[in-house]
């Protein structure tokens, strides 16, 4: 029983570290300062997309990487139920000062589904990063624009890597 309660504990604090990981910001201050001034792109819209797309790639690592694992589901699930409290904390402070109703959390489904929705249709796709970056690209107003495709294929291998080292550290993968 002492286990069980141990590997419980553990799972948890993976979901707190996943959720930690999926709202830092410093990738994606990284990749804004690197996107060229020629990217013809507005970059408000593509910080804002990168942060959605961090967000739900850990989300989509956890299921991908964990597929096999008895512990997908409870992480999964505990991960989501973080990003919806989240979620819930934004859209109700973006309320207060925009005086608008925004749900954050609809916005990441929508969101999930558009990209899983993409990858299932190029199921001849090498690897993922090449089905995302286009549609990141594609969302954020430019599907045409080169550098805006590299920024969000480079935060998706970013992201999914970091998940996947992550899992095999805390031997869960």
């Amino acid at each position: 029983m002492a286990n069980s309660k141990k590997e419980k504990s553990a799972i948890e604090k993976a979901g707190e570290d996943l959720l930690d990981f999926a709202i830092t910001r410093k990738d994606i201050k990284w990749l804004m300062a690197n996107l060229p001034e020629e990217a013809d792109i507005n970059r408000s819209k593509v910080e804002y997309e990168l942060q959605i797309l961090k967000i739900i790639s850990v989300g989509w690592s956890i299921s991908f990487y964990l597929e096999n694992s008895s512990q997908k589901n409870q992480l999964t699930a505990l991960y989501w139920q973080a990003v919806f409290q989240f979620s819930k904390s934004l859209s109700e402070t973006t309320e207060l000062m925009i005086g608008q109703d925004i749900n954050y959390f609809q916005v990441l489904r929508d969101r999930l589904d558009m990209y899983v929705s993409a990858l299932a249709k190029k199921t001849d796709a090498p690897e993922p990063a090449v089905v995302i970056g286009p549609e990141f690209a594609r969302t954020c107003g430019n599907a045409d624009d080169t550098f805006t495709l590299m920024t969000g294929s480079r935060l998706f291998i970013a992201t999914t890597g970091g998940v996947k080292e992550y899992l095999e550290t805390i031997k869960l993968r």
